[in-house]
């Protein structure tokens, strides 16, 4: 019988307590023996999770992420109480894309009081899951977590929408194009609210983060949150909006308001050439198909400040010529309507 290897003896040597047979003894003994560690020898952890993130955190070699709480509801403010608007945070979860043909299956929405300084306090949260007329398909409830059997039975009542968003005289949404359009077909009063769109009215480029998708914006804010639930991610918006990323800026939400006493131009370039096709859609335009009434056509929208500027764009690189496009002018009130 072949005695253990070397290797063997060192990794299973037993105390030197334990007797040991001959073969064991036969076999060489490491010249420093391993020391075994008792369990008492450890560091107590610290009872505090977040004095445990801090002290990670202050290495410089760790990131923390912390998990997102929503903030309590405080009381509404008196009607009438200087510097004091209602925004509603607002997100919707559909059956699809297509707001002429899909279904609203949740609706999320938080209002918060805010002033030139930016956001203030929570006053209400609302959440209602809602049964569609088809089948929820199973792409959908992977996105959203959102099954036929959770929404069997519930339903949204319009007039309880209707009276959440009637105090509000901001309605934001991550892709307002997105949301406004399903909202306006559930609930009345949506249509003559000012909307801002915290995806294309805030350059979060500039503010150094890698993206516009909520998921970065939370994470490079340093949260973590259940996604894809209409109430939790407008929670997460909330926290992403009402705080400045670096000492010296402002906070997101100031962006929006901005926005929203701005007018925009949309403009459309009816007739352009085939040809330059690539080149509008290299600059932002949009296809219409047709289908809203309008003709189809490429069109933009543009800040009032750079309307000059994309007059001249299509005069000069598009038609070849003095032409005037058919323009729409929009305060907040008419922006992210479909058409």
């Amino acid at each position: 019988m072949k005695s253990p290897s070397p290797v063997q003896s060192d990794l299973f040597e037993r105390p030197e307590t334990a007797s040991a047979s001959p073969m064991e003894d036969a076999g060489p003994r490491l010249a420093f023996p391993l020391k075994r560690r008792d369990r008492t020898d450890r560091p107590e952890p610290s009872a505090d999770p977040e004095a445990m993130a801090v002290a990670l955190e202050a290495t410089g070699r760790y990131r923390v992420l912390r998990q997102l709480q929503p903030r309590p509801i405080a009381a509404w403010p008196e009607a009438g109480a200087p510097g004091a608007g209602i925004a509603v945070i607002l997100d919707t979860e559909t059956t699809g894309l297509d707001a002429r043909r899909d279904e609203v299956i949740e609706l999320g929405m938080v209002a918060v009081t805010y002033d030139a300084h930016g956001i203030g306090v929570v006053v209400d949260v609302y959440s209602e899951l809602r049964e569609p007329g088809v089948p929820i398909s199973a792409e959908i409830t992977r996105i959203t977590g959102i099954s036929q059997d959770m929404v069997a039975g519930r339903s949204i009542d319009p007039q309880a929408v209707a009276a959440f968003v009637a105090r509000a005289d901001l309605v934001v949404a991550h892709n307002a194009t997105f949301d406004r359009p399903f909202c306006e077909r559930l609930a009345p009063g949506f249509d003559t609210l000012r909307w801002a769109c915290s995806v294309a009215e805030v350059d979060w480029t500039a503010r150094g983060y890698e993206g516009a998708k909520l998921g970065y914006l939370v994470g490079q804010s340093g949260w973590f949150h259940q996604g894809h639930r209409a109430v939790d991610d407008c929670h997460a918006l909330l926290e992403v909006l009402a705080r400045p990323r670096r000492p010296s800026e402002t906070p997101p939400f100031l962006d929006l308001l901005a926005a929203a006493s701005r007018r925009r131009c949309r403009i459309w370039a009816e007739g352009s050439p085939f040809h330059t096709k690539d080149l509008l859609k290299a600059r932002g335009y949009r296809w219409n198909d047709g289908t809203d009434g309008r003709a189809k056509s490429w069109w933009v929208e543009v800040e009032e400040a750079a309307f000059e500027t994309e007059l001249a764009f299509l005069r000069t690189e598009i038609f070849r010529a003095a032409i005037d496009p058919p323009i729409r002018w929009m305060d907040a009130t008419e922006r992210f309507r479909i058409g």
